[in-house]
């Protein structure tokens, strides 16, 4: 491809995150990835509603996103990309291994549209390294680097 060439973005839906990731309800933490540039970089999407159970505790007269799940829909985007790139390794699992220089910057509370914007920093073998912001409304809300491990077939079934 050519300098001036235009490269398309893919789109990855729900179906295909489920295919992906091992999560389910209430734990997947991410409802569609934005252009996905391989395992290069991609911006997952969360749609944060009142109705989710950590609502229930976290707190209910003023409701807060726990920074924790911030982080985990970081990890399930980066980990959505490595498994879609890296069809030819044969994922059965991907790991979320490292988390550094993490800053939660801003509260997101229901009716935020939170969006994990990760980019990958390096890759060795079955495993990732990305650096991530998480963006409500264009404002960072949250950072972090982390890491992912894919566990291969052939490793998953000794």
């Amino acid at each position: 491809m050519t300098d001036t060439a235009t490269r398309t973005l893919e789109t990855i839906d729900i179906q295909r995150l489920m295919q992906s990731l091992p999560h389910r309800y209430p734990f997947l933490l991410v409802d569609k990835i934005l252009e996905c540039d391989g395992d290069n970089s991609g911006i997952g999407i969360k749609n944060v509603t009142f109705n989710e159970p950590q609502f229930q505790g976290h707190f209910p007269s003023t409701p807060v996103m726990p920074g924790v799940l911030l982080i985990e829909g970081m990890a399930q985007t980066a980990g959505a990309l490595c498994v879609n790139a890296a069809k030819d390794l044969k994922p059965k699992l991907v790991y979320f291994m490292t988390i550094n220089n993490v800053k939660f910057r801003k509260p997101v509370i229901p009716g935020d549209r939170v969006e994990y914007h990760m980019t990958k920093m390096t890759r060795r073998k079955n495993m990732w390294w990305y650096s991530g912001i998480a963006k409500v409304d264009g404002v960072v809300v949250c950072e972090a680097e982390i890491s992912a491990m894919l566990i291969l077939e052939d490793a998953a079934k000794t």
